[in-house]
């Protein structure tokens, strides 16, 4: 990491989606990357090591973005086309939920679920990470983002199935 441009070309564009999957605005996503390394190289030395360098830069990402949210007074507002177009066909929660009811409510009754379980559910299924970088971005073990998940994907069918 002694290069910082070639950490940015390496991982840049990893941070950037990620935001992207929850700002939906180009502008605001890339500022928010550059602000994500201005943050990553101050706090570089307190890097241990212990998970990739873009799950490192993904958590610092996600405090920018609720610290932005925070300054600005805003709430998480996200368009649900954009959101839809960003879920890949072979995830088993689309495919038996959104055929059941349409996607406004599916993001509806998402919307419902505790904090935890509705960001690893995006994280999931807008952001294509893993359960053990989704574990690692939120502080937590891969078993718990797995078992968080299911938990949300079984509130999600009783909530449509009832």
């Amino acid at each position: 990491m002694n290069n910082i441009e070639e950490f940015y070309k390496s991982h840049g564009k990893k941070v950037y989606f990620f935001l992207l999957s929850f700002v939906h605005n180009e502008d605001l996503a890339q500022d928010l990357t550059q602000e994500t390394f201005f943050q990553a190289m101050k706090t570089i030395n307190n890097y241990r090591g212990d998970c990739k360098p873009s799950v490192w830069l993904c958590q610092i990402a996600k405090h920018i973005w609720y610290k932005y949210l925070k300054d600005n007074n805003k709430v998480e507002c996200i368009s649900i086309e954009q959101i839809y177009k960003n879920i890949p066909d072979s995830y088993d929660i689309d495919s038996q939920i959104i055929r059941k009811e349409d996607k406004i409510e599916f993001y509806k009754k998402l919307q419902k679920l505790d904090t935890s379980m509705k960001e690893v559910v995006y994280l999931r299924i807008s952001s294509d990470l893993s359960f053990a970088e989704i574990g690692e971005i939120m502080g937590q073990s891969e078993n718990w983002a797995r078992v968080t998940f299911y938990r949300a994907k079984k509130k999600l069918m009783e909530a449509i199935y009832k």
